[in-house]
């Protein structure tokens, strides 16, 4: 319904509604000190305060929709993913500006080498080209020091913060990497995927 809404646990009663979205909210994450709400749905993330429910920015630099976002836990960065698989870095405040646009799980090719495979054609009835790089989920480090990232291409890969260089490419999913989740201590990521699997990888190795 194109909103994103906050519960209390206890009660679950409904206490806030964030709108201003063009179309459905695909993602949503809490800043660490739970100020603020980011959500993706189009092109844009957006960063709405929790007090008001007001927006109090938008990161637009994507072309097609942001499928996964992500708060370093430091406050300090945020991370967008998206159809084609390319990955943003951003401050969060007081400047917004976006600091890293990298490849992510997109790989060009001679064929592809456009930035054309998140645009919906409605004439057609379907995308203009099959989206395997899709990002699915995204999450840091509790340290802050890397970040993860699932896509459709079944891989996980783990990039150092805040230069985004690719550390490793992780392999065991059958099917689009959906979830991930790591423990408190930061030695455990914790994936789910298309494949109908929950896996445990040991971080440090």
């Amino acid at each position: 319904d194109r909103t994103a809404r906050m519960w209390h646990v206890q009660t679950t009663v409904e206490f806030r509604i964030f709108q201003e979205h063009a179309r459905e909210v695909l993602t949503v994450a809490f800043s660490p000190d739970g100020k603020y709400i980011l959500t993706g749905s189009d092109a844009n993330a957006r960063l709405f305060s929790v007090a008001t429910t007001l927006e109090v920015r938008q990161y637009s630099g994507h072309v097609d929709r942001v499928r996964a976002v992500a708060f370093s836990p430091d406050g300090v960065h945020l991370a967008s993913g998206s159809d084609i698989g390319k990955i943003r870095i951003w401050e969060v405040l007081p400047s917004g500006e976006e600091k890293i646009l990298h490849n992510g799980h997109w790989e060009e090719t001679a064929e592809d080498s456009t930035e054309t495979r998140g645009f919906f054609i409605e004439d057609d009835g379907g995308f203009q080209k099959p989206m395997e790089y899709w990002i699915g989920a995204m999450v840091f480090t509790p340290d802050a020091k890397m970040l993860i990232t699932g896509s459709r291409d079944n891989t996980i890969r783990f990039f150092e913060m805040p230069t985004m260089n690719e550390l490793r490419v992780v392999r065991g999913h059958n099917g689009w990497v959906r979830s991930l989740v790591v423990s408190p201590d930061g030695k455990v990521l914790i994936s789910a995927g298309d494949d109908n699997t929950i896996r445990f990888w040991d971080i440090a190795t």
